[in-house]
């Protein structure tokens, strides 16, 4: 879902362990770059119990990432793809936890 405009858009992400982010792209070429979310930005993941998010397309595979600035809401195609994404961005942001003790 968009930040200023609540409406909801496809976006395509990339995560990378290395830099410690992951990035959104409004393409699937990814050539237009829409934002990108740093780990030590991430608060919180969570699956939306509460459906607060707007009008989603699939309530059911709707969840949130929380981060310092913003509530992203974002939508998987499948519970097994939603199940994956939190599990990469939790592990991503816990990771860059360790990586900083």
């Amino acid at each position: 879902m968009g930040g200023k405009i609540k409406s909801w858009k496809k976006r395509w992400f990339v995560f990378d362990r290395i830099k410690r982010n992951f990035c959104y792209y409004g393409d699937k070429h990814e050539t237009k770059l829409k934002g990108l979310i740093y780990f030590q930005a991430i608060e919180e993941v969570y699956y939306d119990h509460l459906r607060s998010a707007y009008k989603s397309p699939n309530p059911c595979l709707t969840f949130c990432v929380k981060t310092h600035d913003r509530l992203y809401y974002m939508v998987a195609p499948s519970p097994e793809a939603m199940r994956i994404w939190m599990d990469v961005i939790v592990t991503g942001a816990e990771g860059y936890t360790q990586f900083m003790s």
